[in-house]
């Protein structure tokens, strides 16, 4: 009988804590933190950058943590079926305008595909799609794409920032470098990441 008891109780236990481990295992990660601004200092895998807004950030590398770089490019560099990220405001008339734009390595193709908000400036979109087409226009250029969601088309100026991904290392993380990072918090706040983009021969990241 004490057997049968302990094994029942075993059950409970077990039974009760499975949602617990099961909602705990299906929590959401945070969401990203973007941090730009420049390089202060890089100690092995701990880089601290002084970012834009003016507060250093401290931010884990991973131990295998990517560097790129990024090279200029322009809007003839772009062709059908390029996977491209676009960051994009508003104007009146509703139409987007871009005030950056980034090709991706193929290794990077279809990667983030989608339409969502930005943080580069107040009420900035952030598009990665498929090229289908670019339509001259007066001082730029219309950039057609389309991706999971639907299609957009996007008016690129003459005088937007366009660039390719390039190799990199950590010898480009040097105090007074421009960088991109894409950082996940840890539960104790911690910021992780596991690539950098950096700036090379002067090219900063635009993004």
């Amino acid at each position: 009988m004490m057997r049968l008891l302990a094994v029942v109780s075993f059950a409970l236990l077990i039974a009760g804590a499975g949602p617990a481990s099961v909602a705990e295992a299906q929590a959401p990660q945070s969401p990203p933190t973007r941090i730009r601004g420049t390089v202060e200092s890089l100690d092995g895998q701990t880089l601290v950058v002084k970012s834009r807004e003016g507060p250093l950030v401290t931010v884990a590398l991973a131990p295998n943590f990517a560097v790129r770089s990024v090279v200029p490019r322009t809007l003839a560099d772009i062709k059908a079926g390029d996977y491209v990220a676009s960051t994009s405001v508003r104007d009146r008339d509703g139409k987007l305008r871009a005030i950056e734009v980034h090709i991706f390595s193929e290794a990077q193709r279809g990667q983030s595909e989608g339409q969502f908000p930005w943080d580069l400036v107040p009420d900035s979109i952030m598009t990665n799609a498929f090229v289908t087409g670019i339509a001259a226009a007066p001082q730029g250029g219309i950039m057609k794409v389309t991706f999971k969601e639907g299609e957009a088309e996007v008016m690129v100026p003459a005088d937007v920032p366009v660039v390719a991904y390039g190799p990199g290392d950590a010898s480009l993380l040097r105090k007074g470098a421009a960088v991109f990072v894409v950082a996940r918090p840890g539960p104790d706040g911690t910021l992780a990441a596991p690539a950098v983009t950096a700036e090379k021969d002067g090219v900063k990241p635009p993004m």
